[in-house]
């Protein structure tokens, strides 16, 4: 059968609801991966597609079995492709190797073996009769009655109420962060909608700055984003570039530092391969949040927090992974 194309509904960013709210809300985990709508048409076939839409399918071959889990219904699920490490957490950068491979059958086929997916199951906005207007409550509890469990994707549980330890458990964990759903909310295609609320979990570190990147546009002029490093075996190691995070004043005030600071030569140990770069001499120090470092060190998702005039380059206590020296 036809299939309706349902565009995932998206969670606004936000806090935990409040404690007189909590046991209207459901929560589940958040971890790092690509959202899939997945369609199972009930004749074997299963077809997914990116947030965006395009059809992924062929980029996860390990997922063709679950066309037969329903046997003749027809259902969409919502969901989150994952690639895990060591520790069974989801590794983005491990999945960016399966991502990208839709249209080269091959090549999915071998990453497939060296990095295996996992698919988590969180919704089910269709499955006849459609189930976009009914509650999250009540489609939640029909996806847990599917029953599906498999090699290669599961339906992880959700908790309603106890907020609090749900997000402290994610942080304990090293998990990415916690969704929070209303429980008697309808399913909304391609909205963000403020009855899902997404908690990243954010840490923090110091780091050096040795260099900029001349903005753009209304920011011609000042500082697009600084690069930034971390101390490592008494080398400076680039960990990335911070593009956001200032107000218009904190960048002007950044700007002026940077310009008296100028220097010639690359202060990073390797040298980074970033055209445009404008070398400072590596004395600022400031305070930076982060959601996780991929496997070379850099920092993922880094945002500005402030300036550490109180610290000197020699006093900064942050430090690249052992593992990524």
């Amino acid at each position: 059968m036809t299939l309706p194309l349902i565009p995932p509904m998206l969670a606004t960013p936000g806090r935990l609801p409040p404690a007189a709210q909590d046991e209207r809300w459901a929560y589940e985990s958040k971890q790092d991966g690509q959202r899939v709508m997945v369609y199972l048409p009930g004749d074997g076939g299963v077809l997914l597609r990116a947030r965006s839409g395009e059809e992924i399918t062929g980029a996860y071959p390990e997922l063709r079995p679950l066309g037969g889990a329903l046997g003749r219904a027809a259902a969409v699920l919502d969901g989150e492709v994952l690639a895990l490490d060591e520790q069974g957490r989801a590794d983005f950068q491990l999945l960016q190797s399966r991502m990208g491979l839709a249209h080269s059958p091959a090549r999915a086929a071998r990453r497939a073996a060296q990095v295996p997916v996992h698919l988590v199951l969180f919704d089910v906005p269709y499955l006849e009769p459609p189930l976009l207007g009914v509650t999250y409550a009540e489609r939640r509890a029909r996806l847990e009655e599917l029953g599906l469990t498999g090699p290669y994707w599961s339906t992880p549980a959700a908790v309603t109420g106890h907020g609090t330890e749900a997000l402290r458990a994610t942080r304990e964990h090293g998990l990415e962060g916690l969704v929070c759903k209303r429980l008697d909310s309808a399913y909304e295609p391609g909205v963000r909608s403020r009855a899902w609320v997404k908690i990243r979990n954010m840490r923090s570190e110091d780091v050096i700055v040795g260099g900029w990147l001349p903005g753009k546009g209304r920011l011609t002029g000042l500082p697009g984003a600084v690069l930034v490093g971390q101390r490592a075996g008494g080398r400076l190691r680039y960990v990335g570039g911070v593009g956001t995070g200032w107000s218009e004043a904190e960048r002007t005030e950044l700007a002026a530092l940077l310009r008296a600071a100028a220097g010639t030569e690359c202060p990073f140990d390797p040298v980074p391969r970033i055209p445009d770069a404008h070398w400072v001499l590596p004395r600022l120090v400031g305070e930076v949040s982060y959601s996780t470092r991929t496997r070379a060190g850099l920092l993922r998702q880094p945002s500005w927090l402030r300036l550490r005039p109180d610290l000197t380059p020699e006093e900064s206590s942050a430090d690249v992974p052992e593992g990524e020296r």
